[in-house]
């Protein structure tokens, strides 16, 4: 008998696939971005961190982040950021936790202290200073751990949770700077975007940062009463303050109010002139 050869295929190896990588995705630590994260942290799509708004920003640019939820002026600071969903912090009018306190008139003001969780707020207030009163104060750091008396200066810039209750000293001015900037422009101000870095793949998180908002929007009375109480205030003043004070659609009217911003903002010498927003989907970008 003829030995007969059997070829014998090669054992197929089973390659083990990894799970996708989750994105680094970096929110605002304050009561105003509760409803744009609700259920975040369970997706499966995004890692989630809090942080003030000056870190995540810094985050975003060191690479430590993919995506965050930053100041809008970094958007116009960093041309190659993209706007990448129609949630967003913003006000059309009172916005309760940005405050400018002067000890002296408006046109006085010679020395600021900005708080340096701020970064959008504090480009805010420097531009409404120079095209209002001609003024272009020495800018002085508060930190994130002092209060107003801390600060030796004229005027100190407060922003967040901490702004939303009265320093017990007197001032000549205080402004709520969502509604010095309403009344001087007529449009909506906003004060923070979800914006990735170039080359991060959003897969369907640009869907779930818009359904985030939809649902927190939905949550609000809870929200309220799960925060309330660890920052002072009263369950009914955090849910007026998430419901009447802020605005959190990009919409047309929003967008107006940010390339205005922007262009007062250039002019000051904050940021540089001549750059484009870029919203990332046709849908934002109408």
């Amino acid at each position: 008998m003829n030995d007969t050869t059997m070829a014998i295929a090669p054992r197929q190896q089973h390659q083990r696939t990894s799970p996708p990588q989750l994105l680094r995705v970096g929110a605002v630590s304050y009561l105003n971005s509760k409803p744009l994260i609700a259920g975040l942290e369970d997706s499966p799509l995004c890692e989630l961190s809090l942080d003030y708004p000056s870190r995540l920003a810094d985050h975003l640019a060191d690479g430590t982040l993919d995506i965050g939820l930053i100041p809008s002026v970094e958007c116009l600071r960093h041309p190659e950021y993209e706007v990448i969903s129609d949630a967003c912090v913003a006000t059309r009018g009172d916005v309760m936790s940005v405050k400018l306190y002067s000890r002296v008139a408006p046109g006085s003001i010679e020395t600021l202290a900005l708080d340096e969780g701020s970064r959008t707020s504090a480009a805010l207030v420097r531009t409404y200073l120079a095209h209002k009163f001609g003024v272009e104060p020495e800018v002085r750091a508060l930190p994130l751990d002092s209060e107003q008396l801390d600060a030796e200066a004229d005027a100190i810039l407060m922003i967040g949770d901490r702004a939303m209750h009265s320093p017990d000293e007197q001032f000549h001015t205080v402004w709520d700077m969502g509604h010095q900037w309403r009344e001087w422009t007529g449009l909506p101000f906003v004060f923070a975007v979800w914006a990735a870095r170039p080359g991060v793949d959003l897969d369907r998180l640009e869907a779930e940062l818009s359904n985030a908002r939809d649902r927190g929007l939905g949550l609000i009375d809870e929200i309220a009463e799960q925060e309330a109480k660890a920052l002072g205030l009263s369950v009914q003043t955090a849910a007026n303050y998430l419901q009447h004070n802020l605005y959190f659609h990009l919409g047309p009217a929003e967008r107006h109010g940010f390339r205005l911003f922007q262009e007062l903002a250039a002019e000051t010498g904050l940021i540089p002139g001549g750059t484009e927003i870029v919203f990332h989907s046709a849908e934002n970008s109408r």
